[in-house]
């Protein structure tokens, strides 16, 4: 499915490639290129208009064409255990992300200490 969705925003965005460059910043583009009948069948104005709703029919649907594999590949991360690659190598790296517990300790919890064992700040800026 994933790789159906990346094929159709890879065709849009090849048409709207054609479509943008067939248009002509100055009003003339596909219509003035092909003379004749053509101009007259369509008319200029009208060739104009639809190029201009075809680029933002192919710009609207590559947007959402987007969005949805956006969404369709977070869905299917947040089933998965890791949300980004970046934790999903934290796990299966060997390095533990906590320190080491010290042999024959069974207590993991971290000991807090007292006020009185926490030693007073010194200013060494201003001592001379």
């Amino acid at each position: 499915m994933y790789i159906a969705l990346i094929s159709i925003i890879v065709f849009i965005c090849v048409l709207l490639i054609l479509v943008v460059l067939a248009q002509n910043p100055k009003g003339g583009g596909l219509s003035s290129q092909f003379g004749g009948s053509t101009s007259q069948l369509m008319g200029v104005k009208r060739t104009g208009d639809l190029l201009e709703k075809l680029t933002w029919g192919f710009a609207i649907a590559l947007v959402v064409l987007t969005l949805g594999t956006h969404m369709m590949v977070s869905s299917a991360n947040e089933s998965a255990v890791g949300s980004s690659i970046n934790e999903e190598r934290a796990r299966q790296s060997n390095t533990p992300g906590a320190p080491a517990a010290l042999p024959g300790v069974t207590d993991s919890t971290a000991v807090i200490p007292d006020a009185a064992d926490i030693p007073a700040m010194v200013d060494t800026a201003n001592n001379e």
